[in-house]
């Protein structure tokens, strides 16, 4: 049997040459056991994929940081002001780690639960952060007309209201193009996506127009907190009229309609959460966390500084009544004292030097709280010089 080791080679190398092709190569970077669809967490030739990965894990590090520190301090916010804006902040963190989290979703090679998935949630995260916006922007102008701001709970019952109608929109959305239509989930044309996102858009321009009307509000105080929610108002549109020409017409322009556009929208929802984060969600967090300013001058038309002159009439009220009547006595002979001698020291032309009235200068004349403390009693006191 001299052709049985020849056998046995050509088998072997088929064998390999089968396990080969089974086994597709592996994207460089991605040594680690991660295999498809998951390759773009790790494929440095896509490198976009990584970059996207590792930014939208820091803004969730971030975002849950934040979330804990709010939680945290929460009981050191007295202020009614302030503690009315903690809960569409923290409503607003969760929406940009909803953010940051669907990113994730278009890293993915898409399938139909990951298309139903990205068309469901997409609206819905971007509507719950511009509804906290647009509460934020309603508290701070009812600050800056009436110096009151409407309860926590309410501005959080807004945000989630408004919230509700765009997940109404998108289940319509789904219904109608996938169960009633038949059409697969990941088959739907980029304008349509952008116009289930019309709803959006009309919050954030809600939002921007009560951060306009709250700027032109009398508090001052205030005015930090207005400005920061104008920048990132103006900011996202800007953002969004970015993304959305170049979903809808850049990518059409540039022939890369179906490469470029799970890119495109990740690179948004990266960019919109921490838009968010940085301009919005961190200084209303530190505004709501400072400690409450001190007066340069005492404000007598505020009320929480009646307590201090409380105390002081309280002190006054402690000292015994005979001292009082031996202090507002020698108080009263000093100053009879001091206007008799100012009258005995004009001088007449002729006579000389004009003796003062012996009766102003020596007469103890008690006042009304004098004998409101004797008792009604009336002491006169004569003192003879």
């Amino acid at each position: 049997m001299p052709f049985s080791p020849v056998l046995f080679l050509l088998l072997t190398g088929l064998d390999v040459s089968c396990s080969q092709d089974e086994n597709p190569t592996v994207p460089f970077g991605c040594g680690f056991g991660l295999q498809r669809p998951y390759t773009l967490l790790c494929d440095l030739d896509a490198v976009w994929g990584v970059v996207v990965e590792v930014v939208a894990a820091a803004g969730v590090f971030a975002a849950v940081l934040l979330l804990l520190v709010l939680l945290c301090r929460l009981h050191s916010v007295t202020e009614a002001q302030k503690r009315s804006g903690i809960g569409p902040v923290l409503l607003l963190l969760i929406g940009i780690i909803g953010l940051f989290g669907l990113s994730f979703a278009y890293l993915i090679e898409h399938n139909e639960s990951i298309c139903l998935v990205r068309r469901a949630l997409w609206g819905v995260f971007f509507s719950l952060c511009f509804a906290c916006m647009l509460a934020q922007g309603v508290r701070l102008r009812r600050l800056a007309r009436e110096s009151r701001s409407p309860g926590g709970c309410a501005l959080v019952g807004l945000a989630l209201g408004l919230t509700a109608v765009q997940g109404i929109i998108a289940a319509e959305w789904l219904l109608l193009t996938v169960i009633r239509e038949g059409n697969p989930a990941c088959q739907y044309q980029p304008l349509d996506f952008a116009l289930a996102c019309a709803y959006v858009l009309a919050l954030l321009l809600a939002a921007l127009l009560t951060a306009t009307l709250a700027l032109c509000g009398k508090a001052r105080p205030w005015h930090c907190n207005v400005v920061w929610l104008l920048v990132s108002c103006l900011l996202s549109i800007l953002l969004w009229v970015a993304w959305v020409g170049f979903y809808v017409y850049g990518n059409t322009v540039l022939g890369k309609s179906p490469d470029w556009d799970d890119p495109a929208l990740a690179v948004a929802l990266v960019a919109q959460g921490w838009l968010l984060l940085l301009c919005h969600a961190a200084p209303e967090a530190h505004a709501c966390l400072r400690g409450p300013a001190q007066p340069s001058a005492p404000d007598y038309f505020d009320t929480s500084q009646n307590s201090s002159r409380m105390r002081e009439a309280s002190l006054d009220e402690d000292i015994p009544l005979s001292h009082r009547q031996f202090v507002e006595n020698q108080g009263y002979a000093f100053d009879e004292n001091t206007a008799g001698l100012r009258s005995g020291s004009h001088h007449n032309g002729n006579t000389g030097a004009r003796p003062s009235a012996p009766f102003r200068s020596n007469v103890y004349q008690p006042t009304e709280m004098t004998m409101i403390l004797n008792g009604g009693a009336v002491s006169i006191s004569l003192y003879m010089f």
